[in-house]
């Protein structure tokens, strides 16, 4: 899962919200570095990327992706479940795609004390309306493009967007089936 997933399973409490992007941001002990309801939030986030890598419906989807590109499937796949939970947010919430972005983008904004890897990508993510943009499957392209500019062998991610697009359809069917089994296992989590 990425930052829309996280965002939308970790709670709508401004800390919470916070925290759900923090995982990705933060590693090693928090034991109060953050208020109680972030660093919750941030061992959600943890649990939830845990649940996600060992569970058979991810497994098998990322068995999709062809040998040499299982090692960057992982990467093309969160962010390919990222645009099929905003492609279906209206399944998955009460709330448009649209209000719960500005929603998450003010509160960044107004966030004086942002953890520095976040503090640097927080303007990009706000102007760029990443949250929103997972909608459009082309961006998922720009999105890997992008990362693939931080990795020694960049060309290794520039080419499962290509084959996120053969395989969109049962993509698309894992998505479906393993995202209710996610929320379940937050809701007891």
């Amino acid at each position: 899962m990425n930052y829309l997933a996280h965002l939308h399973l970790g709670g709508q409490h401004p800390e919470r919200l916070l925290g759900s992007l923090y995982g990705d941001f933060v590693k090693g002990a928090l034991s109060g570095r953050f208020s109680v309801k972030t660093e919750e939030a941030i061992h959600l986030h943890r649990k939830i990327d845990a649940f996600t890598d060992s569970h058979a419906v991810v497994k098998r989807a990322l068995d999709r992706f062809t040998i040499t590109r299982r090692r960057y499937g992982g990467i093309a796949l969160d962010m390919f479940f990222d645009h099929c939970l905003a492609r279906d947010w209206d399944h998955y919430s009460e709330t448009t795609l649209k209000e719960f972005s500005v929603r998450v983008y003010a509160l960044l904004q107004s966030e004086p004390s942002l953890p520095e890897p976040l503090a640097r990508v927080a303007p990009l993510i706000v102007s760029e309306d990443w949250l929103g943009a997972y909608k459009d499957f082309s961006m998922i392209g720009y999105g890997l493009e992008v990362i693939s500019k931080r990795l020694s062998q960049p060309e290794h991610l520039r080419h499962p967007f290509a084959e996120l697009t053969t395989l969109y359809e049962p993509l698309s069917t894992d998505f479906a089936e393993f995202y209710p089994l996610l929320v379940r296992f937050v809701k007891h989590a």
